[in-house]
């Protein structure tokens, strides 16, 4: 029986034989084509040669492509685990030719593979091939069903409709008709009941298409109209967990050798037994196929996040995470445990496997704890929802309870409605929608400002001057009063100005509006509507005169030099930590800098520094700015501009570089990087799951930093005589110390064992039983210690009661032997009722107990009372 590597190889052996180059699989993760997130077939890639954008290199390629499909026209995701043939990623055999062979060849080397290499038996085969569509003015495809007869009977060819065999991506693009291959896997008695030509396309689980093979020759239009593709295509999707599952003789896909090693990972980890438990195995067939999905995206560089591709994703783990939780007792991280085995299948076809293993586990785990923290709370709270809703003889929740869940806790409501529909129940979505709505009015309303009428001076609008001068004459276009928070401010719309207004990370400008009469001072700048507005305290006495906008130059060097610092931060980032690095949000003050950027695992010592001389190298190199302005944003694109996170683009953009470092941006900035000083790194953090922060700072507050550095290296130093090498000192400081230690931890053992003795030499008996008593300034575990000791010496009718006294406040303990423990005496309950002498409380065990108080003088009646309490 072949292997599922041996199947893999054998495809493309075969396509090499005929002249195919084989080419690797392109990510699943799509990043250049704004009409896809995912590689969802194996065309994808080739779509520029197909739509004669660009010359093929190869006229005849094969490949064996990952794809994924959970979103869009084909979404599988809720089907996977719950039947046997379904999967979100998964692999697609292929063979193409860019303007080469066409229908004749393609059914041929089908057939000549299926049948004379890999030995399918061919009564088993049956062939779809397009019906025609009058309304297209499209005919049969008699030219594939007649090179089809050379192969198969009539009978095992099958007219299809434009649904199964016209081959359409999506509403525009390359097209054409499709010949499926389709076989019966079927027992022999099952197929002598009922012709597997009748249950074609008709969702039987061994009744299954395997390879498509499509005849792509249209191009479709915007207007729905179909035109000729320059050169004609074929492309061929063969898929390949399908195929392994023919060729191992299996029912399931997820029998093969494809799942099989991850489901007994799954089953050994959590203690189960596959095939045993109907709602265990879709546990595991969901476990089992989207690990595979969730280790290949990242690997192709999608994290999971909260948007778009990185959304999908977190959206697969956290329902894998689900089922393992639910149905397989999974409370801890798991799926991240599965990645060896996954890559011991599938690493050899796949090396981008094992070179991210390590970033694939970290990523994976991360979200898994992450999710399992928001899932243990959220079920908790679904299933006393659920039970309330019940008892109340109804079975859809309320929409605002679900919005509690989402909102508080971080429940998704996409997992809310699966756990509901497995119980039979449903969620109001009207009523969760209204929840959201009221919530982001609330949101409005606690950031409302309550503000008055525009005075108009004059009409006009503002142009912005400040990336060339930080001083410009200007005159008040408009004004009025706003009130936040019981506090009156004002803003003022000039029609020149120099002051940055707040965006993209970075603050707004401070300064003064300065005219003959008087002087305004600006706290703060901020855009409204894209509308530079300038926030005073108070209103100038003469607002229709002429004035000088003034920014504060020493806040606005301190903005530049951190802004610029971000982008070189970014940039050596990207070197040392790798390509995978994405800003997802920054600060820029005059004070600091804050960067936040995608990465799995918190960023060493070692690396910061690294990162810390990288770009201080570049400050010390004085790389001069080079700017931008205006430029059509495809011109942009081709400098290698960096958009950053959260920013929006028009057709003209601004861009910011500094030697390698190439980034859209509409900050300030340094005119060369040596005005930035110095940088330095104060603090590295996560912010969320895969989300780093960065905090540094530059210039003035690094010279800052190292005074206090240096001054509190200066006091040290002093403590230690001035010792010219404090290390030396210290550490010989530290060595004394642990010396003393150990004198003193020997002194303590010597009286410890002295007092031993001298309390087994002063044991009074009475009644019977042997009591060691004393009170003494004694540290809490010497007392423990005797008091253990004397317990595995004296095995029966001990009672130990001591008052000791350890830093000032005093302790009673009590230890008793076994039997009188069996007779009825609790060393807890003695300790509780005697320590009230001493103003305190207590407990512990039968036979050891302690009890801490305030009171020391009552220690030698609170021991008598022990004694008391016990009838000794």
């Amino acid at each position: 029986m072949l292997t599922a590597k041996e199947i893999r190889d054998s495809f493309k052996n075969f396509f090499e034989s005929k002249g195919h180059h084989i080419v690797p699989s392109a990510p699943m993760v799509i990043k250049d084509d704004p009409t896809l997130m995912f590689t969802n077939a194996g065309m994808n890639q080739f779509k520029d040669i197909i739509l004669g954008n660009h010359p093929a290199k190869y006229q005849r390629v094969a490949d064996s492509q990952k794809c994924l499909r959970v979103s869009g026209k084909h979404n599988d995701l809720e089907e996977v685990g719950h039947d046997t043939y379904h999967h979100t990623m998964f692999e697609m055999l292929g063979n193409w030719s860019f303007g080469d062979y066409f229908k004749k060849e393609a059914i041929s080397w089908a057939w000549e593979y299926l049948v004379e290499v890999l030995k399918l038996n061919p009564e088993h085969l049956y062939a779809t091939v397009f019906e025609g569509s009058p309304e297209e003015g499209l005919s049969r495809d008699d030219e594939a069903a007649s090179y089809w007869e050379q192969f198969l009977p009539k009978d095992h060819i099958i007219n299809g409709n434009k649904h199964d065999n016209f081959w359409e991506m999506g509403d525009t693009g390359p097209c054409g008709p499709c010949s499926e291959i389709h076989i019966d896997l079927r027992p022999a008695e099952e197929r002598a009941k009922i012709s597997g030509r009748d249950l074609v396309n008709h969702d039987h689980p061994q009744v299954i298409e395997i390879w498509n093979l499509v005849f792509m020759q249209y191009n479709r239009k915007a207007d729905g109209s179909l035109e000729p593709l320059p050169a004609k295509v074929i492309d061929t999707g063969m898929g390949f967990e399908r195929l392994c599952m023919a060729l191992q003789g299996k029912t399931s896909n997820y029998d093969t050798d494809v799942f099989q090693p991850i489901l007994k990972a799954i089953a050994a980890m959590s203690g189960t037994e596959y095939g045993k438990d109907k709602q265990q195995d879709i546990a595991m067939r969901v476990i089992a196929d989207h690990i595979r999905t969730i280790a290949f995206s990242i690997t192709d560089g999608q994290l999971p996040s909260n948007a778009k591709a990185g959304y999908v994703i977190r959206r697969i783990l956290r329902r894998a995470v689900r089922y393992g939780y639910t149905f397989l007792g999974q409370k801890q991280a798991f799926m991240y445990k599965l990645l060896p085995v996954l890559i011991d299948n599938m690493g050899e076809a796949y090396p981008e496997l094992v070179a991210q293993k390590t970033l694939i586990e970290k990523v994976i785990k991360e979200e898994e704890e992450s999710f399992l923290r928001t899932l243990e709370t959220g079920i908790r709270l679904l299933d006393k929802t659920m039970e309330d809703t019940r008892a109340s003889g109804k079975t859809e929740i309320s929409g605002k309870d679900a919005f509690t869940l989402y909102d508080t806790f971080g429940f998704p409501l996409d997992l809310t409605e699966l756990i509901l529909r497995e119980n039979e129940m449903t969620v109001n979505i009207e009523e969760f929608n209204e929840e959201m709505q009221q919530q982001k009015q609330r949101a409005r309303n606690a950031a409302a400002i309550e503000t008055g009428d525009w005075i108009v001076l004059k009409e006009g609008t503002t142009e912005f001057v400040g990336y060339d001068y930080t001083e410009y004459e200007a005159s008040i276009l408009r004004y009025r009063q706003i009130k936040q928070k019981n506090q009156t401010l004002y803003q003022i719309v000039l029609d020149y100005t120099p002051f940055y207004a707040e965006s993209g990370g970075q603050v707004g400008d401070t300064g003064v509006l300065v005219s003959e009469f008087e002087t305004i001072e600006v706290i703060d700048t901020k855009k409204e509507n894209n509308l530079p507005i300038h926030i005073t305290k108070k209103l100038p006495e003469h607002p229709e005169a002429p004035m000088m906008a003034c920014v504060d130059t020493d806040k606005r060097a301190a903005c530049a030099a951190n802004h610029s610092a971000t982008h070189l931060l970014d940039a050596a980032l990207r070197e040392v930590l790798g390509e995978h690095i994405e800003q997802k949000g920054s600060l820029v003050t005059p004070d600091s800098l804050r960067f936040d950027f995608s990465h799995f695992q918190k960023v060493t010592d070692e690396e910061i520094r690294k990162v810390e001389h990288i770009v201080n190298a570049r400050v010390r190199a004085n790389i001069p700015l080079k700017e931008y302005r205006n430029i059509p944003i495809e011109e942009a694109k081709e400098l290698g501009a960096i958009a950053l996170f959260g920013e929006k683009y028009g057709d003209k953009v601004r861009v910011i570089q500094f030697g390698s470092s190439i980034e859209f941006c509409g900050g300030t900035h340094v005119a060369a990087t040596g005005n930035i000083g110095m940088v330095k790194i104060m603090s590295e953090s996560s912010v969320a799951a895969g989300v780093r922060r960065i905090e540094a700072y530059t210039g003035a507050r690094v010279e800052e930093l190292l005074d206090t550095v240096q001054d509190t290296l200066s006091d040290l130093k002093a403590l230690f005589n001035n010792a010219p090498d404090l290390g030396i000192a210290i550490r010989k400081y530290l060595d004394e110390n642990a010396g003393l230690k150990k004198q003193v931890e020997d002194f303590m053992k010597e009286k410890e064992a002295a007092l031993k003795e001298r309390l087994l030499k002063n044991i009074q008996e009475i009644h019977g039983i042997k009591v060691v008593k004393f009170c003494a300034p004694l540290p809490a575990e010497v007392v423990k210690n005797i008091a253990f000791q004397l317990r595995g010496e004296i095995t029966e009718n001990l009672f130990f009661v001591a008052g000791s006294i350890d830093n000032g406040k005093p302790m009673l303990t009590v230890m008793l032997s076994d039997n009188l423990v069996a007779g009825g005496l609790k060393a807890g309950n003695l300790v509780k009722e005697a320590a009230k002498l001493i103003q305190g409380g207590g407990g512990g065990q039968p036979h050891f107990a302690t009890a801490g108080g305030k009171n020391t003088d009552g220690l030698p009646a609170a021991v008598e009372k022990v004694l008391e309490l016990a009838g000794i």
